[in-house]
Order: C-alpha cells, then sequence, then structure tokens
C-alpha cells in the first residue's frame, strides 16, 4: 500500500512539475541582444529599470534570454555611466509575444544608435538548414550574399535589415559576399551549414573593416545559444566567458524572472 501510494505521489509530482513547465513557456519569450555599432564603447543595458547586463563590448551577443511576454522598457548606457531613467544613449519599448524569440541589435554609429529587430525562427525541416543575413554595416553599401563565383542566396541587403530566412541542403558552401557589380567584400569559403540548424549570419564593422557575427538560433538536438562550429568567419576563435552583473543574478522586477546567460566575446 505505501508503495502505491509513493507511485501516486511521484506520479502527481510529475504532472504539476509538467503543467508548471508548459505555462512557464506559455508566458515567456527568448530575447538575444546584439551589440554592433562599430564605434560605441561597452555598454551597460537596463531593463525596465532594473540592470541587466554590464560592460558589453562591440560584437558581443547574450545568447538567448528568458523574459516575461509583454512590453519592456529598454535602455541603453556607456558603461560607468550613472543610471538615470530616460538618459540612456539607446532607449525604446520592445514588445515580444509568448513562445516566440528575437534578436534586437544595437546598430549604426555611436552618434545614431537605433535597436534592429528581428523574429528568430526556432524550426526548420529535418535535414535541412536555414539561413538568414542582417546587414549591420553603417556605411557599407547594399550587398549580395551568394556562391563564389555563382548565383546569389540574397540579394541586395541594406543597411539597417536583416533577410527572411532561406531554406537550404545541409553541407559545405563556399561564399561571400559581394557588391552588386560582383566585386568582392568578404570570402567565407568552407562554410558549413549543419542539418536541423538555424543560423544568423551578422555583417558588421565597417566598410573598410567588414567581418560577420555567425549565430545559432536553433539547433534541433541542443540549445540555440552558441557560435556555430563554421567556417562563417567568426571575427574571435577564442570564445572567453565573461561576467554577467559581477557574477551575479539580475532579476527582473516583472516576472521575477532570471537573465541566467553569460556574454561571449
Amino acid at each position: 500500500m505505501k508503495k502505491i501510494f509513493a507511485l501516486i505521489s511521484l506520479a502527481l509530482l510529475l504532472a504539476m512539475t509538467l503543467v508548471t513547465g508548459v505555462s512557464a513557456d506559455s508566458h515567456t519569450a527568448k530575447v538575444r541582444i546584439v551589440h554592433a555599432s562599430p564605434d560605441a564603447p561597452a555598454v551597460d543595458v537596463y531593463v525596465n529599470g532594473d540592470a541587466a547586463l554590464e560592460n558589453v563590448p562591440f560584437k558581443a551577443d547574450s545568447g538567448y534570454l528568458d523574459l516575461p511576454a509583454g512590453t519592456h522598457d529598454v535602455e541603453v548606457f556607456a558603461t560607468g555611466t550613472a543610471y538615470e531613467e530616460g538618459a540612456g544613449v539607446l532607449r525604446a519599448d520592445l514588445a515580444i509575444e509568448a513562445g516566440k524569440a528575437y534578436t534586437v541589435a544595437a546598430a549604426n554609429t555611436v552618434d545614431a544608435l537605433e535597436f534592429v529587430v528581428a523574429e528568430d525562427s526556432m524550426e526548420v525541416t529535418e535535414g535541412k538548414t536555414k539561413i538568414r543575413v542582417g546587414h549591420l554595416s553603417p556605411d557599407a553599401p547594399a550587398v549580395d550574399v551568394g556562391l563564389i563565383g555563382g548565383d546569389a542566396v540574397f540579394s541586395g541587403a541594406e543597411f539597417p535589415g536583416i533577410t527572411d530566412y532561406t531554406e537550404l541542403d545541409a553541407g559545405t558552401y563556399d561564399l561571400e559576399i559581394r557588391l552588386p557589380d560582383g566585386t568582392q567584400v568578404l570570402p567565407l569559403e568552407g562554410t558549413e551549414l549543419a542539418a536541423d540548424t538555424v543560423y544568423s549570419v551578422f555583417a558588421v564593422n565597417t566598410v573598410d573593416a567588414i567581418e560577420v557575427l555567425a549565430l545559432v538560433d536553433y539547433e534541433a538536438a541542443g540549445s540555440p545559444d552558441g557560435m556555430p562550429t563554421t567556417g562563417l568567419g567568426t571575427p574571435s576563435q577564442e570564445q572567453t566567458p565573461w561576467l554577467l552583473i559581477g557574477a551575479t543574478l539580475a532579476l527582473f522586477a516583472a516576472g521575477g524572472l532570471v537573465w541566467r546567460r553569460r556574454f561571449q566575446e
């Protein structure tokens, strides 16, 4: 009898855990923040007046962070600047929907900072790969991305924009970023696009030093929070983890959720 009671108790506990998980998923969204302003200093990010991330350098991304669905007041300050409501170098109301994922890039030059926001894909046809391109280089003209010496996969990408996704066969591609007249801007030979994976490739920095950030939006077999190990020309091959709010957890007043990911440089 005791064994039966124990099994029933365990079943009820598991059921409560599953219900709690479903409830959390139905009320949260995933948000990834990218510092894409080439001449801006490291920044601190505040959400709803609470310090969320600090000392974020150019080309860093946060990985996906879980936030309550709804509208959030997001402000950016130069690192070390005292917080004052409405006084940030960049501010916006960010509306996010439950069950969705977003990339929020702080882009353009420091005197014209703006947020570029895009909804991210969390699905791909089994066995396929999916990719999109973000043009976040403020002084670069419109560019194409395609096979070296071959057809364009993305045409006429302009600043500050992020293209729709294109689904491809998984495999290794010799790609390039080029001007519409065919002039090569940046070669991306040996780009490995894995099956069941979704990528975002962001062109950043100034036109004379253009480079790419290659991020994984979704992996069917894992969590979507890392840089892909591909030939996409990522700017730093040494990924050094660094502090998120002095190794403490920043709590949100709305929903009491925690930003748990670390930025990677």
